[in-house]
């Protein structure tokens, strides 16, 4: 497995390989690997040639009080994970090669990074979309893979790449859980074993309100009350939101049907996470 830094050489690997009629699967991660992340290594590996990981930590996306000083850097056990996990080549960018001290431009999103996270999160996905944009125009794959755990940065980004012409197929990928139901993430490495524990509630109610919207409920207001409800009675977990939202515009449904995304962010201590369900309801 090859580890490469500088973005013109591996503009000049992925054009060599590309040359060599290779196909070739991305997956952008900030790095702090786990089981989540090699299952999306698994599936590019299944279906191209090469997998190429991007491991970089994206100043631009995060705010001015959020953990950017203190988000994990594991960068050693990531490369032995994504050996293990069969990616062939990690691009691991520094900040200052990213963005060089005269950057302006940006990619805006619209209204796709309005709500949900985007509503606490002010120029978040601002920050997500151009990363993207550069990996895609630096790497140029066959195709992109994410992880639906991130669903509104998921849906935003196969936007982008169909507004923007890239010629990428974008894969989103299923969310892997620990097997209280907790979906795994970068950030759960902040919980304590309890807290662990109590995480596991925003899967379990995000759960049983699809049962309830299968079952035949239709008011999303009420599907909403049921999430907040059952997370708060089941953990000391604070509430950030919960929306009922269409799955692919990401705005808020005014009855339940379609195609469905329930999507929840609580705060447990200082480490926010966020989960989501998706499904359809004719």
């Amino acid at each position: 497995m090859k580890i490469i830094r500088s973005i013109n050489k591996i503009q000049s690997l992925a054009r060599e390989l590309r040359q060599k009629n290779n196909s070739i699967g991305f997956v952008p991660t900030m790095g702090a690997l786990h089981a989540g992340h090699l299952s999306l290594i698994k599936r590019a590996k299944a279906e191209n040639d090469i997998v190429i990981l991007s491991i970089f930590v994206n100043p631009a996306q995060f705010g001015k009080n959020e953990d950017l000083s203190k988000y994990p850097r594991t960068f050693k056990k990531d490369a032995q994970l994504a050996r293990e996990g069969g990616a062939d080549i990690i691009f691991a960018p520094s900040a200052k090669s990213v963005y060089p001290g005269n950057y302006l431009t940006f990619v805006e999103v619209g209204s796709l990074g309005d709500g949900l996270c985007g509503k606490f999160r002010p120029n978040h996905f601002k920050g997500v979309s151009t990363v993207v944009a550069k990996l895609l125009n630096i790497i140029s794959p066959d195709a992109l893979y994410l992880g639906i755990k991130d669903a509104q940065q998921a849906v935003l980004l196969k936007k982008m790449v169909a507004d923007l012409n890239f010629p990428v197929i974008v894969r989103i990928c299923p969310t892997v859980r620990e097997k209280n139901g907790l979906a795994l993430s970068s950030r759960n490495i902040y919980l304590n074993a309890k807290k662990r524990n109590e995480a596991s509630v925003i899967y379990r109610s995000l759960k049983s309100a699809k049962n309830l919207a299968i079952k035949g409920e239709r008011n999303p207001r009420r599907i909403i009350s049921f999430i907040s409800k059952s997370v708060k009675s089941g953990s000391k977990g604070k509430l950030q939101y919960v929306e009922c939202v269409d799955f692919k515009t990401l705005e808020p449904l005014k009855r339940i049907e379609g195609n469905v995304l329930l999507a929840a962010a609580v705060f447990f201590g200082k480490t926010r996470l966020i989960d989501n369900i998706h499904f359809k309801i004719k």
